[in-house]
């Protein structure tokens, strides 16, 4: 929408890029006044309650100005960055090259190839099918695709294809999920790469020893409004008490976990189970060849053994609709995993979990992990959800009682795993033994389906044979 005076410069207003969010906080931008945008670039990256996420400018032209500060948060809607789209420059700079002029459609040269790694995406901003395209944020490749490139993807296509009918894993490269999320970022088929890591593990620098060196850009010149300079962080310290102002992901789970605590009755139920057996099939299945380059760990067995749990009890997979007066039982397992970030506590979920196989469970757990660890996960990445799992062991402690998370019926939370002295087979021995703990909305689950499902998880870690009888 045109609002200033001169009919050429638009208004890019800060969207809602979540359901419903009201603000979102600017973290890095990545234009300044006087640069050449085109449709589809990322210009800065948002905080808002539930991720940091890119936004990308929806139309052609040069950057006027600013409107906030680095570090400023900002109401939806408001207009963030102002852009010049009649095809001129400020008045300081010189006319953009006809070269970089937008080409008519007809004329329109061939698509540069994009890579395939994250693109920005706007939930609830703009239409639900947009035509604008989208160009990834670090390396964009220059040339047309080669008939090598072709080759090579075909091949790509082809090994996801056998891989999904029972191919060993091992014929894939090998590289663990940040490496493998690294080179998705920057477009770089795993194939090509030449591994430098023990094993034939392909590493973070063989990545980037791939991407062809790209020459850095001259510097932009200054025209009109400088970038405003970065906003401190606002914290109050007077030497005995320091007050941090609560804002994006922690102000939201705060919020959340307060609503979630008043509106649904929690109840909780404790088991404490030998897993000694679960622990050596961990360790068998580090060094099964189809699981290589995969995230195996005990969680994984944890999460399976919860998948076969709600598999053999699906009443509890479920959600209370308080306007209509219903229970929701849901046909599928979105199955959340609570991580601890930087910026505070995300569940991002595990789309249709209950289709996984380990290997595929595997690889979406070390995806997901990974994601959460550099700050990266999508908001719909944390939506839809029905159960989750809070791992509190990886801090040293025995169990809690978790909070659920809003609109789920069940969260599993998993102690540490100690060698302690455990009856087995008539005898005091040493074994490796956790605490579990479920907590259930009791208005969607009752003392007896919640002891049922919480028993078929110890279970099945007490003895992993079950997995092939009840999975």
């Amino acid at each position: 929408m045109t609002t200033m005076t001169e009919a050429s410069v638009r208004e890019f207003k800060m969207p809602d890029v979540g359901e419903g969010l009201t603000e979102a906080e600017i973290l890095t931008w990545y234009v300044q006044p006087g640069d050449t945008v085109s449709d589809g670039q990322v210009v800065c990256e948002v905080e808002t309650a539930k991720a940091a996420v890119e936004l990308p400018i929806p139309y052609d032209g040069v950057v006027r100005e600013l409107r906030f500060p680095e570090g400023t948060t900002v109401d939806v809607g408001t207009a963030i960055i102002t852009v010049d789209v009649g095809g001129g420059a400020p008045a300081a700079q010189a006319p953009a090259p006809a070269a970089e002029a937008p080409a008519p459609a007809a004329q329109a040269p061939a698509e540069e190839p994009k890579p395939e790694g994250r693109k920005p995406v706007l939930v609830g901003y703009g239409v639900a099918e947009s035509s604008t395209k989208r160009r990834p944020r670090k390396v964009v490749p220059t040339a047309a695709p080669t008939a090598a490139e072709d080759t090579l993807k075909a091949a790509r296509a082809l090994q996801g294809e056998l891989n999904g009918h029972g191919v060993r894993a091992a014929e894939r490269p090998l590289a663990k999920p940040p490496v493998r999320k690294l080179a998705k970022d920057l477009g770089v088929d795993l194939a090509t790469v030449r591994p430098s890591g023990p094993d034939g593990i392909i590493t973070r620098e063989d990545v980037h020893a791939a991407v062809a060196p790209v020459p850095a850009p001259a510097a932009p010149v200054t025209v009109g409004t400088p970038a405003p300079a970065p906003a401190p962080v606002v914290t109050y310290d007077d030497g005995r008490e320091t007050r941090i102002p609560v804002k994006g992901v922690r102000k939201a789970t705060a919020q959340a976990m307060v609503g979630s605590a008043f509106t649904a009755p929690h109840v909780t139920e404790f088991v404490t189970v030998d897993v000694t057996r679960t622990m050596k099939l961990v360790e068998e299945l580090k060094q099964d060849k189809d699981l290589q380059g995969l995230r195996v760990n005990p969680l994984l067995l944890i999460a399976k053994a919860l998948l076969v749990a709600i598999r053999r009890n699906p009443d509890v997979n479920a959600s209370w609709d308080e306007a209509n007066q219903e229970i929701v039982r849901k046909h599928y397992v979105n199955l959340g995993i609570a991580a601890a970030t930087p910026r505070g506590l995300i569940v991002p979920n595990i789309k249709d979990a209950h289709r996984k196989t380990l290997p595929e469970l595997a690889e979406s757990l070390g995806e997901l992990v990974a994601t959460a660890r550099e700050g990266r996960t999508s908001p719909a990445a944390m939506q839809g959800g029905t159960v989750t799992i809070t791992n509190v062991g990886v801090f040293g402690v025995d169990t809690g009682t978790p909070i659920l998370n809003p609109g789920e019926s069940a969260i599993l939370a998993v102690g540490a795993i100690k060698l302690q002295p455990w009856v087995h087979k008539g005898k005091v021995k040493p074994r490796q033994v956790t605490t579990l703990a479920l907590s259930f909305d009791h208005r969607l689950v009752d003392g007896e389906l919640g002891s049922k499902v919480l028993a078929d998880v110890a279970a099945v870690l007490e003895q992993p044979k079950r997995l092939i009888t009840w999975g």
